[in-house]
């Protein structure tokens, strides 16, 4: 069965519009809200008591903290990023049927290691992709296309760096043309994201612009993420080892396992 894009994002946002989802946005506006205002905390600590004083205006929300603590959270905002993509990995690929309830397994299989290769592997991507990008454009939206199951090697699969970058791109092949659309719909919220942000600012409404698009975009995110995971699971079911599917919809999805058989 071909990647069918239609009801790829149709199942995707029925897997958000869930209590797990309601959670997972719960959990990723969190870890945007500690990675934004530790940042905005360490660049008005890092500059003279002047230049702080007017620059503060213009930024968003921060954290009563000296800068040495607010770069301690920024870190851990980082970690708990890679962390939440973990989660979201496998709360997501589970059957629409099972996404009322979030058993605790979601958070504490493998999570060390999980965490510490989304964390890698998601650097390595990015420097991928950005160098492509730079260069022609086009190598970076390959790239971001070749890797876009990463998360999903990793998160559910349980594979390292190494073999969740090769499994991303075997699950790729043959759906790259289709799967480029979510490049295309990624970029286009940041686009959006940014001219909301833009005229916020321009409103002298720093604190309402971060609220904002933070909020808005961790709401997109959540949906482009829920359409990502069903196309994981329409190219896993057709590659080798694929799990299968009961019924003609995800909500018939059968629970991912992993490649030793041992069912998620």
């Amino acid at each position: 069965m071909a990647l069918q894009l239609g009801r790829t994002f149709s199942d995707g946002i029925r897997r958000v519009v869930t209590r797990t989802g309601a959670l997972l946005l719960a959990m990723l506006l969190a870890v945007q809200f500690l990675v934004q205002t530790a940042i905005n905390t360490v660049v008005i600590g890092l500059l003279p008591p002047e230049a702080a004083a007017a620059l503060e205006g213009m930024l968003g929300l921060t954290l009563p903290v000296s800068a040495g603590v607010a770069g301690a959270l920024l870190v851990v905002g980082i970690v708990a990023g890679a962390a939440s993509l973990v989660v979201l990995s496998r709360a997501l690929t589970r059957p629409v049927a099972e996404l009322s309830t979030v058993p605790s397994r979601l958070f504490t299989r493998r999570p060390g290691r999980a965490t510490l290769s989304m964390l890698v592997g998601g650097v390595l991507i990015a420097i991928a992709v950005t160098i492509g990008t730079a260069f022609l454009f086009v190598p970076g939206i390959f790239l971001s296309v070749c890797f876009m199951f990463f998360v999903f090697a990793v998160g559910v699969e349980d594979r390292g760096i190494v073999g969740g970058l090769k499994r991303s791109w075997g699950l790729s092949r043959g759906n790259r043309l289709k799967l480029a659309v979510f490049v295309v719909v990624a970029a286009v919220i940041g686009g959006l994201l940014g001219i909301v942000g833009s005229v916020l600012d321009l409103a002298n409404a720093p604190v309402l612009a971060e609220v904002v698009t933070n909020t808005l975009g961790s709401v997109l995110f959540l949906l482009l993420y829920g359409a990502i995971a069903e196309a994981y699971l329409q190219v896993r079911e057709d590659g080798p080892g694929g799990s299968g599917r009961a019924g003609p919809t995800g909500s018939g999805t059968a629970s991912p396992t992993r490649t030793d058989g041992v069912e998620l």
